[in-house]
């Protein structure tokens, strides 16, 4: 066939070369070629269990992972253990999928070189050269067989490795997840030296980019030091002081530190009668409570205390749940309560629910919660005298229970917010802090120093610290 053409038809021109070369097969093993298929195929299918399994075991809730501890079965406790070093098992997940991955890449060219052949763009190759003239025609050669590896491999990953694999997590997660727990496991023990030394990487960046940022800004304390410089003044009351340095670090303050915890906030239980939410909302006082169906882990509304006033004749067989307002705030521990503000504001309500990263319920926080964190305590004729129960011996010694929050910690002990940050780990509470330090329940005596103040264990029972004397040295 005449093949030469007008230059308007070189597109035409290069396709028809382009296939003409892939019927210049030269002779193949096939069974050798069934074979990397087949490998192909293999690779594919673990790259998208691989790939869900990632999605399925970080989208399992506080109720999953109780399901999960009373039954009895292998990957149930498989996963379990995965839970312990989520960091590894993540850098586990994305090391397993690279090589993955990279197999597939290499298995695909190998696919493409022996189905079309060594010189099977080579005709392509060379109308390019002719009319481009930017490199050697073997130059053109390798760039058509890789752009056609990279092209389907991407399509190929993307599809069936990454997007098919991901959504079938998402509905299914709890069955993808037992059926991967074991062999995770594995890889874990495989690849632990490479995930160990990829978390601890990420980690000294962590550190590196958070000190490369206090560094460029002034600190806390330094702040402090300069509003006392500044204010101080015969006329200046202590309290202004002290509001304008909660002013400063409001931004860096977590809902979860200011939160009420979950064994103390009092909710309602959605299958109680009429009268025992009377009596429940008369002895609390609370305007607001959080009502959850069978456990504190499923909150479904909040029930306002004002909605009830047009019915307080009504017996006990009232239907009381169509009350219930379901508009409800998650607030994840972690948000700033400057950020928890803005959203009170913007939603006009003035409570939400604290949950953790698997989605349990960790406790609530209410706009009062917030502004105490710059005004001081707010005390209406309802609330009690004292509401932090702790001791003070003497000027350096006090004694606090251990469920005592570290930000009301803070405040008595006059330090800043972030003291105990390089040991606190996920602790919200002094108890909590303790067990960080421990990574076991201590006995009663037990003596931890740090920094410039030393804790000493006074009570415990099997379950917990009850309470901690503080001394500042």
């Amino acid at each position: 066939m005449d093949l030469d053409l007008p230059s308007s038809c070189f597109f035409n021109k290069f396709c028809f070369l382009f296939y003409q070369s892939g019927q210049d097969i030269q002779n193949v093993d096939s069974s050798l070629l069934i074979m990397y298929i087949a490998l192909l195929i293999v690779l594919i299918i673990g790259s998208a269990l691989v790939s869900g399994s990632e999605v399925a075991f970080f989208s399992l809730g506080h109720n999953e992972f109780a399901l999960l501890e009373n039954e009895e079965s292998r990957q149930a406790k498989a996963i379990l253990k995965l839970k312990e070093a989520p960091r590894s098992l993540l850098a586990t997940i994305l090391i397993a999928n690279n090589f993955i991955n990279i197999a597939i890449v290499l298995i695909s060219d190998l696919i493409v070189e022996m189905s079309l052949g060594n010189n099977a763009f080579f005709n392509s190759a060379q109308l390019l050269n002719e009319r481009l003239g930017l490199m050697e025609v073997s130059s053109y050669q390798s760039l058509l067989s890789n752009s056609v590896t990279v092209l389907g491999v991407t399509f190929i990953l993307v599809l069936f490795g990454e997007i098919t694999p991901k959504v079938y997590a998402q509905v299914n997660k709890m069955k993808l997840a037992k059926f991967m727990a074991r062999p995770l496991i594995l890889m874990l023990r495989a690849f632990k030296p490479l995930a160990s030394f990829l978390v601890k990487g990420s980690n000294l960046i962590e550190r590196r980019l958070e000190r490369k940022t206090d560094s460029n800004s002034p600190s806390r304390a330094e702040i402090g030091q300069a509003i006392e410089l500044t204010v101080v003044d015969d006329t200046t009351e202590n309290s202004e002081i002290d509001i304008l340095k909660r002013i400063v670090s409001f931004g860096d303050v977590m809902v979860k530190q200011i939160m009420t915890a979950r064994v103390d906030v009092i909710a309602i239980d959605k299958e109680m009668d009429f009268s025992e939410i009377l009596t429940i909302v008369k002895d609390s006082g609370y305007s607001r409570m959080p009502v959850f169906e069978e456990d504190f882990d499923r909150i479904t509304g909040i029930l306002y205390a004002k909605d009830l006033l047009p019915y307080l004749n009504e017996t006990k067989a009232f239907d009381w749940q169509n009350l219930i307002r379901d508009n409800i705030i998650f607030a994840p521990e972690a948000k700033k309560i400057n950020v928890m503000l803005k959203e009170f504001q913007s939603s006009r309500m003035h409570l939400a629910v604290v949950v953790d990263e698997y989605g349990g319920t960790l406790g609530i926080v209410t706009l009062e919660d917030i502004l105490e964190e710059v005004i001081g305590d707010i005390k209406d004729e309802f609330d009690d005298e004292v509401e932090l129960v702790y001791q003070r011996l003497d000027k350096d010694n006090f004694i606090f229970e251990g469920k005592t929050l570290l930000n009301d910690i803070y405040k008595i002990l006059d330090i800043e917010s972030n003291y105990f940050e390089a040991i606190r780990g996920e602790a919200d509470s002094i108890a909590g802090l303790l067990l960080e330090i421990a990574k076991s329940i201590p006995t009663i005596n037990t003596e931890f120093r740090f920094k410039s103040f030393i804790f000493k264990v006074i009570s415990v029972d099997k379950k917990r610290i009850k309470e901690v004397k503080i001394t500042r040295t």
